[in-house]
């Protein structure tokens, strides 16, 4: 095959230390320093990296055994070009500046070491699928999401609902809620109990995506264990 054909997929040069290589590819430039990435996400690297599993600290590895919830992260440190994609999707560099923002853990990619993460519940959640967590991030820096599909920036000044596993992600400002119902999933089998909504008030926005997340098939009580234990071995596997 002649190199000429091969022109269209060369790397894009790197425009800081997140660089789009397409739609569904995301470059980050390390020279010397750091990176949080989510765990199973690198499909390349060049030059001398290398990857550490990134627990997040005692508190909040607690907080993701107990929900079954979160994000697996790993930190890429040294000098050189790592490729980070996750299932083809499609690859958004949002930027904060001394700002906060909540994302839907599934929807994490990678971010840069200015910026602080932890989990919260959210408000409201109680024991609806043991509690709804997400990841808060905070500080100054870029965060690269992930989207299944084209998405949307909704306004929030409008209240606003959607299915928990649409919603990728939302401003600091932005109040969340749990509206709870019977509807047309609970009946199909897709959901696992009630059906809910999250709900968002106030100035701001949210971002949401195409897709209500990856179909789960049913849960089999034999083999592994589950419960807080399966969870807690669940968190260092890939």
């Amino acid at each position: 095959m002649s190199e000429t054909n091969l022109e269209q997929f060369r790397e894009v040069t790197p425009a800081g230390r997140f660089t789009l290589q397409n739609s569904a590819m995301l470059k980050v430039s390390l020279n010397d320093d750091q990176a949080q990435a989510r765990l199973g996400s690198m499909v390349a690297y060049q030059g001398d990296v290398r990857f550490e599993h990134q627990s997040g600290g005692l508190g909040r590895f607690f907080k993701k055994a107990v929900s079954g919830e979160g994000v697996k992260l790993m930190t890429a440190t040294g000098r050189g070009d790592l490729f980070l994609a996750h299932n083809k999707e499609k690859i958004m560099i949002l930027e904060l500046e001394n700002e906060r923002m909540t994302v839907n853990g599934e929807n994490i990619l990678a971010f840069e070491p200015g910026i602080d993460w932890d989990i919260h519940r959210v408000e409201g959640a109680g024991s609806l699928a043991g509690g709804l967590f997400n990841v808060v991030l905070q500080g100054t820096g870029k965060v690269a999401v992930t989207s299944d599909g084209e998405p949307v920036l909704l306004d929030t000044g409008t209240p606003t609902f959607a299915d928990p596993d649409s919603a990728i992600a939302w401003s600091g400002g932005v109040r969340t809620t749990i509206r709870s119902d019977v509807s047309f999933k609970t009946f199909t089998g897709r959901g696992s109990g009630e059906s809910f909504q999250l709900g968002f008030e106030g100035q701001g926005w949210v971002l949401i995506q195409p897709s209500e997340g990856p179909v789960v098939p049913p849960h089999s009580h034999g083999g592994e264990g589950g419960g807080v234990g399966g969870t807690i071995g669940s968190l260092f596997g890939d």
